[in-house]
């Protein structure tokens, strides 16, 4: 079982990765993944992965991180509006957290079930959201993929696509 993060170590990678100039959605990534050691813990549940990972993202916007909300069409109005919010909340970070509301959100996801961050489940949404991008988008993707792999990496890869296409065939 993984250990556990804490938010201050996911504050700190995500400080670390912004230094090096990456992404603001690499630097959420850090709180998603410290959500999903969360979920697989058993510090609380979560009703679907992009639930959990709306969490983490949640709280990566809360954090700094200068994380957009989603554009329109997207996602829902209220969606965009907690990120929104989450944003203004990032940037100054004086009003405390209501306790009782705090309690009775950790109540709720405690009794959601800890499958959504299953590893069968990820994969399951990775693939869905990837059928949405269409092949261009993969295939792109894939290429800027192959720039980091180096020649160990590119040959598991080769072996892996010709299985892939011996299965198919």
């Amino acid at each position: 079982m993984p250990r556990d993060i804490t938010d201050e170590e996911a504050t700190r990678k995500s400080r670390q990765d912004e230094a090096q100039g990456k992404s603001p959605s690499t630097q959420a990534g850090e709180f998603v993944r410290e959500e999903m050691h969360h979920i697989r813990e058993g510090k609380h549940g979560a009703r679907s992965p992009q639930q959990a990972m709306a969490i983490g993202l949640s709280k990566a916007r809360r954090a700094g991180v200068k994380l957009p909300p989603p554009r329109r069409g997207q996602s829902t109005r209220t969606h965009r509006q907690q990120a929104q919010g989450d944003l203004a909340r990032g940037r100054n970070r004086r009003r405390r957290t209501s306790a009782r509301r705090s309690s009775a959100v950790s109540g709720a996801l405690k009794r959601e079930a800890h499958s959504a961050a299953s590893h069968a489940s990820l994969s399951r949404q990775a693939r869905r959201v990837a059928r949405r991008r269409g092949s261009a988008s993969r295939h792109r993707a894939a290429i800027r993929a192959v720039r980091t792999k180096g020649h160990a990496g590119l040959r598991r890869a080769a072996r892996k696509a010709a299985r892939t296409r011996a299965k198919r065939s």
